[in-house]
C-alpha cells in the first residue's frame, strides 16, 4: 500500500494496467452478453426479460462496490493521509454513480413486464435510489470543497457516513417485505439458485464490467494526477 503512495510508482503500474483491464473487460462483456442474450435459455417464469440480469446485476454490484471502495479510500485519507486516497475516491464517484443509475434503469425495464410497473417504493429500489443521490451529493460536495482549496476531509467524512446505506441495500430483501426477489447468489455460502446455464455468463459479465470499472478509475486517477502536475507548473511560473 505504501509503495503505491508515491504517484510516480502508481503511474508506472497504472499506465500498462489500464489498457489490460479495459480491453480485457470489454472482451469479457461482449462474450458474456452474446451468450446471455442469444444462447442462454429464457426463464420459465420471467421469459425473455430475464436477460436484462446480465447488465442489471453487475451494475448493482458495482454501484454498491463503488461506494465501498470510495469509503475505504476516504478512511485511508482521514486516518493515514494517503496521498492518492482522495484522488481514488474522487475517481470512483462518477463511474459508481453511472452504474447505480444503470442499475435503476435496467431494474425499471425489468420491473414493467414482471411487476406491471416501472417503479415501486420498494425497500431495495428506494435504498438503491438513495445510493445514487449519495453519489451525486458526494461529487457536488467534493467539487465545492476543492474550489475553496480544501483537502477533501468533509467529502471523506461524507463518504464514510454514506457507507451505512450499503448493508441496508444488501439486507433490504431479507428484513423488509419487498417486491424484489431475494438473494440468488451467495459468495459467503458458495451457493446459488441460478441455473448454471445462466450463472456462468452472469459471472463473466460481472467480471468484465468490474475490469472495465477498474480501467475507468485508473484513467480518471491518471488524469487527475496529470492535472495536478500542470497546475503545479503553472503556479511555479506565474
Amino acid at each position: 500500500m505504501q509503495t503505491l503512495a508515491n504517484p510516480a510508482r502508481f503511474l508506472k503500474i497504472a499506465r500498462p494496467l489500464t489498457p489490460v483491464l479495459g480491453w480485457g473487460g470489454a472482451l469479457l462483456i461482449v462474450g458474456a452478453l452474446a451468450v446471455g442474450l442469444f444462447v442462454a435459455p429464457r426463464d420459465y417464469l420471467q421469459g425473455e426479460s430475464v436477460r436484462i440480469i446480465y447488465v442489471h446485476v453487475p451494475a448493482a454490484w458495482l454501484g454498491m462496490g463503488g461506494w465501498t471502495g470510495l469509503a475505504i479510500a476516504s478512511f485511508m485519507q482521514l486516518v493515514w493521509r494517503h496521498p492518492l486516497a482522495a484522488i481514488a475516491a474522487r475517481a470512483i464517484a462518477v463511474p459508481g454513480a453511472v452504474f447505480a443509475a444503470l442499475c435503476l434503469v435496467t431494474g425499471s425495464l425489468w420491473g414493467k413486464p414482471t411487476w406491471g410497473t416501472y417503479w415501486q417504493w420498494d425497500a431495495r429500489l428506494t435504498s438503491m435510489l438513495i445510493l445514487l443521490f449519495l453519489y451525486i451529493a458526494y461529487i457536488a460536495l467534493d467539487d465545492a470543497e476543492r474550489e475553496r482549496g480544501g483537502e477533501g476531509r468533509i467529502a471523506a467524512i461524507f463518504g464514510l457516513v454514506g457507507a451505512i446505506n450499503i448493508p441496508i441495500i444488501h439486507y433490504s430483501v431479507e428484513y423488509w417485505n419487498t417486491l424484489h426477489q431475494g438473494q440468488s447468489i451467495s459468495f459467503l455460502r458458495a451457493s446459488s439458485t441460478v441455473d448454471a446455464s445462466m450463472l456462468w455468463p452472469l459471472l463473466v459479465s460481472a467480471a468484465g464490467f468490474s475490469l472495465l470499472f477498474g480501467a475507468i478509475v485508473l484513467m480518471r486517477m491518471r488524469a487527475a494526477l496529470a492535472r495536478q502536475k500542470v497546475e503545479a507548473r503553472l503556479r511555479r511560473y506565474s
